[in-house]
């Protein structure tokens, strides 16, 4: 058998008495190769949002099916707890790989303020845009014979059986095209300002651990009082994927012109999210008092940090005691002599 032929090989060593120890396994070249391959950090973090986002839209898309096949199995209030609990879980599978973002318009913030390279952004997305597409595909299997029987056999967008929108989300009647987007715009902007808040640890973060748990319940709190205008979109990753899937499995082009409302949900997230960032920084993120800097390379003695104090104008300025003070050997220092630091003094008091 080639080295190539196979992930794995098994040989067995024989000492010298002709006894066998037993096998061993050795990788090929190939499986080398794939591990490290997925070892990259981009590969690593690509797979993480891929994951993470198709646990979050399983339980999202599974509870909106629930609700639209059957009023006895589902409720609004399970979507909101379906897609809630489903960020937490979504967390915890990528969180300490990518940081979990399931969510276009955060990524996309992430990028803007400076928080994460803009060469990340095509592989964060893609594999949000593939895990969302492969949940709503997974759904669709699931609930195949449910969605037949339900609808008659009649895959329609609007209509007392409409179906498609356990894929996606459909502005009501209700609402008017720029309502919506604004809507959209506040609501996903109270999204990412709440995110910022929730993990920033120089104010009030979410106790170490209970981040997860913290962020699907801020998911929950928008859907029970925000959701009911545009079935709270708020990420482009969770919905044009699953309304690309649900053209290409029976629902037809109506599930784009369907009053227009598709390119909503892509493009006022993730102008809802900046201006949600950008609020949280101006107005909370700079104010928020941080701890003194600390100098690495001072010359101070006992080999002591010092924190790097702001500059005040209160006391008339004056030569530091503690400053080194170059000497020749044929001259005398211009300043007076000062009596030792007694040892019970610590520089950190000054």
């Amino acid at each position: 058998m080639d080295e190539g032929d196979a992930d794995w090989e098994a040989y067995e060593e024989t000492p010298g008495d002709g006894s066998t120890r037993g096998s061993k396994m050795v990788s090929s070249p190939v499986m080398t190769r794939m591990q490290t391959f997925l070892q990259k950090e981009m590969v690593r973090e690509f797979l993480a949002e891929l994951l993470s986002t198709y646990v979050m839209m399983i339980f999202g898309l599974g509870s909106v099916a629930h609700m639209v096949l059957g009023d006895q199995f589902g409720s609004f209030l399970g979507v909101n707890l379906g897609f809630g609990f489903g960020v937490t879980m979504g967390v915890h599978v990528g969180g300490n790989i990518s940081g979990a973002h399931m969510n276009a318009a955060l990524t996309f913030t992430n990028c803007a303020l400076g928080r994460m390279s803009w060469k990340k952004f095509p592989v964060y997305v893609l594999g949000q845009f593939l895990g969302s597409f492969l949940a709503a595909a997974t759904i669709y299997c699931l609930f195949y014979t449910a969605i037949i029987d339900y609808s008659g056999g009649y895959l329609t967008v609007t209509g007392p059986t409409a179906t498609a929108s356990i894929f996606a989300t459909y502005l009501p009647d209700h609402m008017t095209l720029w309502r919506g987007f604004l809507d959209e715009v506040l609501v996903t902007g109270l999204l990412q300002l709440c995110l910022f808040a929730i993990t920033d640890k120089g104010n009030n973060p979410a106790l170490q651990g209970t981040q997860a748990v913290v962020i699907g319940i801020l998911v929950v709190i928008i859907g029970v009082s925000l959701g009911m205008n545009t079935g709270y979109a708020i990420n482009p990753s969770r919905d044009l994927p699953p309304r690309f899937f649900s053209f290409l499995a029976g629902w037809g082009t109506q599930v784009f012109r369907a009053r227009d409302w598709w390119w909503v949900p892509v493009v006022a997230p993730p102008l809802g999210a900046y201006l949600g960032g950008i609020i949280y920084l101006v107005f909370i993120g700079s104010t928020t008092p941080r701890e003194p800097q600390m100098l690495e390379n001072s010359p101070v003695y006992e080999d002591r940090r010092i924190p790097v104090l702001p500059k005040t104008t209160s006391y008339p300025p004056m030569t530091s005691s503690l400053t080194p003070v170059s000497v020749s050997p044929n001259s005398r220092p211009s300043v007076r002599p000062v009596p030792p630091l007694r040892d019970s003094i610590h520089l950190e008091q000054f």
